[in-house]
């Protein structure tokens, strides 16, 4: 039996439809299940206090700090780890933490800008930044201060950096450790000469 040519494209686009659905409803249903929100306990210990949360699993570290503790010192810039305006200081050394998930950190020791000091007893890395005009806008500041602490920090305990002239020497406290280390984290008002001078005091004091 002979078939027409209308007849021919008409049962084809049918077959065609009837394949094609199935994989159509399952990849609407896989994204539905993605986009149902999971959720996870995490516990760790923020400033110097414990803290026990119910997180999306998607929630970066930052997101957790300043919409679920409030702590709004941490700022969100760019939001893919370039400019450093959400550093903070995780078990020792510093992170950007809108790269890190805030369930990654079950058990960590979290420092934000509000636990390094407070208005009434600064931190001398926050006092220097004022004496130097190191902060101008401010945006920058928390995780410049928070970068710059754990930075010294990382130098002390020997860990080289691009212009150390060693890997197995003790890397100095000097300007030019400070500008390479300092690099991941940007000021829009261009106030790196104040930064390396506040920070400069304060190796000048400690040491």
């Amino acid at each position: 039996m002979s078939i027409s040519r209308r007849k021919f494209l008409i049962v084809g686009a049918v077959t065609a439809a009837a394949v094609a659905l199935p994989p159509f409803i399952s990849a609407r249903a896989s994204a539905a299940n993605a986009a149902r929100p999971i959720k996870e306990k995490v516990s760790f210990e923020v400033n110097g206090k414990q803290q026990s949360l119910d997180v999306d699993t998607r929630t970066t570290l930052l997101d957790a700090l300043r919409e679920n503790l409030q702590l709004t010192g941490t700022k969100k810039g760019c939001d893919h780890g370039q400019c450093g305006a959400c550093t903070v200081i995780v078990d020792g050394r510093r992170l950007n933490s809108c790269l890190s998930l805030a369930v990654m950190h079950e058990g960590s020791k979290v420092t934000t800008i509000e636990g390094l000091g407070s208005p009434d007893q600064l931190h001398p890395m926050q006092a220097a930044f004022i004496k130097h005009d190191g902060y101008q806008c401010g945006y920058c500041t928390p995780g410049q201060i928070c970068s710059a602490v754990a930075m010294l920090g990382e130098i002390r305990d020997g860990i080289p950096s691009h212009v150390s002239p060693t890997l197995t020497d003790q890397p100095q406290l000097i300007a030019s450790e400070f500008q390479e280390r300092m690099s991941g984290n940007i000021c829009r008002c261009g106030a790196y000469s104040n930064i390396i001078d506040a920070i400069s005091e304060v190796t000048e004091v400690s040491v």
